[in-house]
């Protein structure tokens, strides 16, 4: 061999040998240390809701403390809360695993357009043998071909609240129906408004309210009401808004979901939270999504979420105040220390609600929003001018109480105007049909608002001409 090639060998282990007795001195006698494993990356489950931000919160501190999350190596909850219209198009873009909360009409959609995958894993099926199939008529569990799509994790009435101090000094009587809301009582304290209400096209609890007088009264008649009673209030941006409102004495009245009425209770006894007759119970959804890259940890949170310890730490916390879907959830520590909770949810489940045809529901969802937002929230000031001029009139002895509810009927009846030389009337049918482009299109929604809006003006300038001078 070579000499070179020789030396260039010895040189190379004399080098390597004094890197190693160098390396020991420095590291000092013992064993070597163990080499360091970097663990598996931790799972972080995406939810798409419409929960308040508290939830969040809540959550979040909750489950990722439990045996669960741990055992299935899940380390954050990442919420997102986008428009419920633009729920399919996040969905697909995001790819959340679970959706959480928003109303079975959102929800029914979501199954229909293929984004809802069935729930499978055998101890969550378990839990969710603990759930009712429905309560007061409402449905807990959403079927489709023989499998289970989604699954109420919190049930809520809808009604309103009242602040009794106010009404009592302003000398105003107190609601109890839905009717209440749309008297000429409440028009005495114009331009303040009485009540605050929603956009439908920004809360989904507002707009069930909406569908819930729309089903109770009749189409028509329907309208009537919410005219009178958007008449009597104000437009707020949401229904935080809207309670809001109630809660800092800027109105004494607003309508609600029954935890934010509960709410307010638990602040001041002055506060009173009304379910009024012709009402329904709701099934507040949870589901897996099958964009879901980690389905079987989605299907644990959904576990946990549907417990009864779940249940409790979520629904019955102070800063929340929810219905669980699940009574023995008041058996739970927690659970025994909201006495006021169980007391109301007894009378939720006991209560006699109008039959909900959710179908119907979701086949005019959007017709019914973005008509209301247009013709009783961008029209207020002139809907509250020709109301006010019609509860003055009343008033004064000028017009009979027969010709107030025809002037009131005017106001509120479904809108008709003329386009391209045809005439349209806002029917249960026109609805209907023109409500999935109004949901997928934006330009033809802008187009039909601006119409709702200029006909809308034009029938309260006509009616202010008519009605006498109070």
């Amino acid at each position: 061999m070579d000499k070179k090639v020789v030396g260039g060998i010895l040189l190379i282990l004399v080098i390597v040998v004094a890197t190693g007795f160098f390396l020991l001195s420095r590291r000092g006698p013992g064993p070597s240390p163990t080499p360091t494993v970097t663990p598996a990356e931790g799972i972080v489950l995406k939810i798409i809701t419409r929960h308040a931000s508290t939830i969040w919160k809540i959550t979040k501190e909750s489950f990722l403390k439990t045996d669960l999350a741990k055992q299935y190596n899940i380390v954050d909850l990442r919420f997102y809360s986008p428009n419920f219209a633009l729920w399919p198009d996040v969905i697909q873009k995001e790819k959340p695993d679970v959706a959480w909360g928003g109303g079975p009409t959102v929800f029914n959609d979501l199954v229909d357009k293929g984004l809802v995958a069935p729930l499978t894993d055998p101890e969550l099926l378990a839990e969710v043998n603990n759930i009712p199939d429905d309560i007061s008529g409402a449905e807990m569990k959403r079927y489709k071909d023989g499998k289970l799509m989604w699954v109420a994790a919190a049930i809520s009435s809808f009604g309103f609240t009242y602040n009794k101090k106010m009404l009592n000094e302003r000398g105003l009587p107190e609601p109890q129906t839905w009717e209440d809301l749309a008297s000429p009582e409440y028009g005495k304290m114009l331009p303040l408004p009485a009540l605050s209400y929603a956009r439908s096209t920004t809360s989904t609890s507002h707009s069930r309210i909406y569908q819930i007088i729309l089903q109770k009264e009749g189409w028509e008649q329907g309208w009537v009401l919410i005219a009178g009673l958007a008449a009597n209030g104000r437009p707020y941006g949401g229904s935080v808004e809207a309670q809001w409102a109630v809660q800092t004495g800027e109105v004494p009245i607003g309508i609600m979901i029954d935890f934010y009425g509960f709410e307010l209770q638990l602040q001041s006894p002055d506060f009173i939270y009304v379910m009024p007759p012709g009402t329904i119970v709701n099934g507040d959804p949870i589901a897996l999504l099958t964009t879901s890259e980690h389905p079987e940890a989605a299907q644990a949170f959904i576990r946990w979420v549907l417990s009864a310890e779940g249940q409790a730490v979520l629904w019955l916390d102070e800063r929340i105040n929810r219905m669980p879907v699940r009574e023995d959830a008041f058996k739970t520590p927690k659970g025994r220390e909201r006495v006021d909770l169980y007391t109301r949810y007894n009378q939720t489940i006991a209560l006699q609600a109008i039959q909900f045809n959710e179908s119907l529901a979701g086949a005019v969802y959007f017709s019914i929003a973005y008509y209301l937002d247009a013709v009783l929230c961008d029209t207020h000031e002139e809907l509250v001018r020709t109301w006010k001029k019609l509860v003055d009139a009343l008033e004064a002895g000028k017009i009979t109480q027969e010709e107030f509810e025809q002037y009131k009927y005017e106001l509120g009846k479904p809108l008709t105007w003329t386009e391209d030389g045809t005439k349209y009337t806002f029917t249960l049918e026109y609805a209907i049909q023109i409500n999935e482009e109004l949901k997928k299109n934006p330009t033809f929604a802008s187009k039909m608002q601006s119409l709702w809006r200029e006909a809308a003006v034009q029938r309260y300038e006509e009616l202010f001409n008519e009605i006498p001078d109070p």
